[in-house]
């Protein structure tokens, strides 16, 4: 059933991505030919003060989405209630402060652009930012409940539904209007419809959360929830100074157009994060159910296998990039918006760096162990701000990004496996650093041997990119298979794979 479920999940989760991912692109080009690179740097800005703005949900999200996975699994519907009913108060107070929080930085904007743009209604753009992130979370809880109880497929249906007729009428309305105050009010309907849908659809699928009549969370359930929000306001803190300050720091430092340039990189590292990170998230809540009810060989070993799945996507794309990441933003948006290949090399060894720890953080989410690392974020972000600010003024751009890997390096790199392993699966932590080297080297390896053969296309042009496109999607996946196809995690997912597609063309028969 687990399976089951996290495949569903799965398939509907990368659809709409690709999909939404397409659309995203398209209306990328279109808002740099309509509006330039001063709005897209603006853009990205005030989507990063957003996000540090988004520290006070404090990790009460993750802590009571782990309290439901027990109640949901023993169908325990009035402490479920009870939790749902906790979960609204803490939101919607989250949106309020939010909402506050913004109107108190809006006269401060200055503060953090080193050269303000000449953009009209520049604090009104902002205020509308924030009114879009803070009325997510006054419907958002309900959508936590179809995720926990493995339906994650329903919200992606409405999420990316939603994004590509957003994307599309915002294309149109930047064609015909140039405005780009319509633009996110077209954003800001968008969310808060598709989030009152979503709670239409919780209320049918759990008719109980329209009882007003709740019993209160007991008192272990709800120091447990304590606990795990005091640990997560950490892991919150250092998650967004590392990945939302490169972005004001540049914007300080450098300038907002850099931040333009850079947006598009992002944009498609966050894409790939989004797209990967289905295949985690759609695993997440069948890992908390096995949290509660299976032994620890039985962890330890789908672990294994959610870290070699891991291993083969990361190490997959790490590759993609180092050979198509300049190629394709030339080619998507133009010569103009190339960054040095020194800054994207370090771009994309972050995103290999954060991608190989998405086992172990999904496992750490699903069983709970947030406490125990509690400290790390601290010294992440310390080493990450002082790193990043002394770097920028050495080396520029690049500096941030180099602050970034060193503030990896010295925490996480190591802090939270050896935690997992401790606390969560009961073992030594040697045998996970082992794997982690071997899947490293394969992948430095199979790397060498792609950029050599596509080195042999080296024009920026369609038809050479098709060629590099097809050598890197061929040569990392067959040596990946040659190297591990007698695994037991190979064999393993093999015979899920094969499980799953014999039930779905049981069930159309």
């Amino acid at each position: 059933m687990r399976t089951k479920s996290s495949l569903i999940n799965l398939s509907f989760a990368l659809s709409g991505q690709l999909v939404g991912l397409l659309v995203s692109f398209f209306a990328r080009i279109v808002f740099i030919q309509v509006l330039g690179a001063e709005y897209l740097g603006l853009t990205g800005l005030f989507t990063n003060i957003l996000s540090i703005l988004a520290l006070v949900e404090m990790g009460i999200g993750p802590a009571i989405a782990f309290s439901l996975y027990k109640p949901l699994a023993e169908k325990d519907v009035e402490k479920t209630k009870g939790l749902m009913k906790l979960y609204q108060k803490a939101y919607i107070s989250i949106g309020l402060v939010i909402i506050i929080l913004g109107m108190i930085i809006t006269p401060l904007l200055e503060m953090v652009i080193k050269s303000i743009p000449d953009i009209p209604h520049i604090h009104i753009i902002f205020m509308l930012f924030v009114i879009n992130t803070a009325t997510t979370y006054f419907y958002s809880y309900k959508r936590t409940l179809i995720i926990a109880d493995q339906k994650r497929y329903i919200a992606t249906i409405y999420r990316y539904s939603f994004f590509i007729v957003l994307n599309i009428i915002q294309i149109i309305l930047l064609l015909l209007t140039h405005n780009f105050i319509l633009f996110l009010i077209c954003q800001f309907i968008a969310t808060l419809t598709e989030n009152v849908l979503v709670s239409k659809r919780a209320e049918q699928l759990y008719p109980y959360l329209k009882e007003k009549k709740t019993q209160k969370v007991d008192k272990l359930t709800l120091a447990e929830i304590s606990r795990n929000v005091r640990a997560m306001i950490a892991h919150k803190l250092g998650a967004v100074v590392v990945n939302s300050t490169d972005s004001l720091i540049i914007s300080k430092f450098v300038g907002l157009v850099q931040v333009g340039l850079y947006s598009n990189y992002q944009l498609i590292v966050n894409a790939l994060n989004i797209i990967t990170g289905q295949v985690f998230s759609s695993i997440t809540a069948g890992i908390g159910n096995l949290g509660a009810t299976e032994a620890y060989d039985k962890k330890r070993f789908i672990f294994n296998v959610v870290f070699f799945i891991n291993f083969w996507i990361y190490g997959f794309i790490t590759i993609c990039l180092v050979v198509l990441f300049n190629p394709f933003v030339e080619l998507w948006v133009g010569k103009d918006y190339i960054i040095s290949t020194s800054t994207v090399s370090f771009i994309i060894l972050n995103f290999y760096l954060s991608g190989m720890r998405k086992g172990v953080l999904t496992f750490r989410e699903a069983l709970g162990v947030y406490w125990y690392d509690r400290h790390k974020p601290i010294f992440e972000s310390v080493i990450n701000l002082i790193a990043s600010l002394f770097l920028v003024h050495q080396l520029g751009m690049v500096g941030v990004f180099i602050g970034t890997t060193i503030s990896t390096l010295t925490t996480c790199f190591w802090v939270e496996p050896y935690v997992l392993y401790k606390y969560a699966l009961k073992s030594s932590v040697t045998q996970f650093f082992v794997r982690y080297t071997l899947y490293t080297l394969i992948t430095i390896l199979t790397g060498f041997i792609t950029l050599e053969l596509t080195n042999y296309f080296n024009e920026v042009n369609l038809q050479t990119f098709i060629i590099q496109l097809f050598i890197c999607l061929t040569i990392p996946n067959l040596v990946f298979l040659i190297l591990f196809y007698r695994t037991k995690e190979f064999k393993y997912l093999h015979k899920v794979l094969k499980n799953f597609i014999f039930l779905k063309k049981s069930n159309r028969n």
